[in-house]
């Protein structure tokens, strides 16, 4: 039988009353951002505590929505640098990346819970994300991190209905992940790559389209954008004006993934 949407919400607060007090690890994305206002107003602002990782895998510019989320909502708000570039099984870039990643960041964030003498610590993993390659889940799950919306069945598209209901302006906030994503496995993770990944999505978000990646193969930039935007490279002058920045930034050669934005395509 299926479950109403309501019920879902409904049983994720009951999960949520159960546990009390919590600190979810917030990037400022659709699903951390549902999770922290349902959080907040099931269990009010003084028992919960958003952490938000900074490390060079992060665009500045999600940090800084962040920053300004948490602050629209009132609630405890840590923002903690790490460097994950010293992690060797990081930047070597295997197929166990996001796994050992996970690992080395929600530790920390474990730490930070344990000081502020909080026990239960959430994420904001869904159930459409079990449909993709996520090595990141095991360490979630050994790390005894709880995933709230994964566990009251609620989808990707689910939690985009629920917050536009709820007045989230994230609902239409396009998908987004770290930017070692972006790079092949076994190509090895720098620092100057992720500037030149970040630098190069900035300028497109700054050229107004919505949903985008710049893959990263040796110098050469691979652009997907969401199929119903690929029109705009019909102009000469966006042509020129993206190809013209992007050698700026440092790519020898920029192309256009004529399939369209796919999310994973990495993988």
């Amino acid at each position: 039988m299926e479950i109403l949407l309501s019920d879902k919400l409904e049983e994720l607060k009951i999960n949520l009353k159960e546990m009390g007090k919590v600190a979810i690890a917030y990037s400022g994305g659709v699903d951390s951002n549902f999770l922290l206002k349902v959080a907040k107003d099931t269990l009010g602002e003084e028992n919960i505590l958003a952490i938000t990782i900074s490390a060079m895998m992060h665009s500045s510019r999600e940090i800084e929505e962040a920053i300004n989320y948490a602050k629209e909502y009132k609630v405890n708000h840590l923002l903690y640098k790490v460097d994950n570039l010293n992690l060797k099984e990081f930047t070597e870039n295997g197929p166990l990346r996001c796994y050992y990643c996970k690992k080395f960041i929600f530790s920390k964030i474990k730490e930070i819970a344990n000081e502020h003498n909080i026990k239960y610590i959430l994420d904001g993993t869904n159930l459409s994300d079990l449909g993709d390659y996520r090595p990141g889940i095991k360490a979630l799950e050994e790390l005894n991190i709880i995933s709230p919306l994964k566990n009251s069945k609620l989808s990707k598209d689910e939690i985009r209905i629920l917050s536009k209901e709820l007045n989230i302006t994230t609902y239409k906030k396009p998908s987004f992940s770290c930017l070692a994503t972006r790079i092949p496995v076994y190509d090895d993770i720098t620092k100057d790559k992720l500037k030149m990944i970040e630098e190069g999505e900035n300028f497109l978000q700054d050229n107004n389209f919505n949903q985008y990646r710049v893959r990263l193969h040796n110098n050469m930039a691979r652009i997907e954008v969401d199929k119903n935007e690929i029109n705009k490279f019909f102009s000469e002058e966006m042509i020129n004006k993206i190809n013209l920045k992007f050698k700026e930034i440092g790519f020898k050669h920029v192309t256009l993934d004529l399939g369209g934005y796919q999310m994973g395509s990495m993988n």
